[in-house]
């Protein structure tokens, strides 16, 4: 069956959603449905998503949106489609560039505007695999939990946990994250988003036919981006696994286990178990 809307996950389907000027309306929407009422969002200007650093040898880092609220606070927000070394570290170093822009030349007395990383992901992180958390949400706190700072918050939105089925949504954010996890298998648009004008907005924005020519080769280059990575990353799992199990039979081996035994844990023949 053919599809009908794109997917949200591809670059060009992410950007084309929240990155553009004419759609900025939907991403207010989607971050107020994440922010704390005093950081509420009337309206916002996107900013160069390239930051340079401090100095030409600073390494770049290019943001996926980058926007500022009308009253300053700034806003990264990052679609992350697979496991990457070190990603907590980087979206803490792309909010330290932000921070790090807002100094000003001259006398200065080092206040700044709240910074926000949001940051989307269709993987979840190794160490919170036995939790039910979709969202988590870090802000710096003292020793006694209390927090100690509100200006940096770090939000992150593992999408593979969210299993709520239309009829099981009863927030707004249950309703953008539905629309994050389900809208490139929808063939029509669900019920529970009738009575919303934002959604009825965001669903026209993604849909296929609504695109022009040049826009579908774009979204079709994307989508080949996207599944070329999924396919990467699937082989190189399956690689891991592969040299994990061999790892088993050799030590098993070692360890002077019969080779019926090691080929009953392994999977592996006993063949593969005597070339080892």
């Amino acid at each position: 069956m053919a599809n009908l809307f794109l997917n949200p996950f591809t670059d060009y389907g992410f950007k084309r959603l929240f990155g553009t000027e004419a759609n900025k309306g939907l991403l207010i929407d989607f971050l107020n449905s994440l922010l704390p009422t005093h950081h509420q969002i009337a309206d916002l200007e996107f900013k160069n998503t390239e930051q340079l650093g401090q100095n030409q040898s600073d390494r770049k880092a290019i943001y996926d949106i980058y926007c500022q609220s009308h009253t300053g606070e700034q806003f990264i927000v990052e679609l992350q489609r697979t496991k990457q070394d070190y990603f907590k570290d980087r979206t803490l170093y792309y909010t330290s560039l932000a921070i790090s822009e807002q100094a000003k030349r001259g006398r200065w007395n080092y206040q700044i505007t709240a910074v926000y990383c949001v940051s989307i992901l269709d993987f979840c992180f190794d160490e919170h695999l036995d939790d039910d958390d979709v969202i988590h949400t870090i802000k710096l706190k003292d020793q006694h939990g209390r927090i100690f700072y509100d200006k940096l918050t770090l939000i992150y939105l593992e999408m593979p946990k969210f299993q709520k089925s239309e009829h099981e949504l009863t927030t707004h954010l249950d309703k953008w994250l539905f629309y994050f996890k389900n809208l490139k298998d929808l063939q029509m648009i669900p019920t529970a988003f009738n009575d919303n004008a934002i959604f009825q907005e965001a669903f026209k924005i993604a849909e296929l036919a609504n695109l022009t020519h040049e826009e579908w080769q774009k979204y079709q280059y994307s989508l080949k981006t996207y599944r070329d990575n999924l396919a990467t990353d699937s082989y190189l799992h399956e690689q891991g696994k592969k040299e994990g199990i061999i790892q088993i039979a050799k030590l098993m081996k070692s360890s002077g286990e019969p080779t019926d035994k090691i080929a009953q844990y392994t999977n592996l023949s006993p063949d593969e178990i005597d070339r080892l």
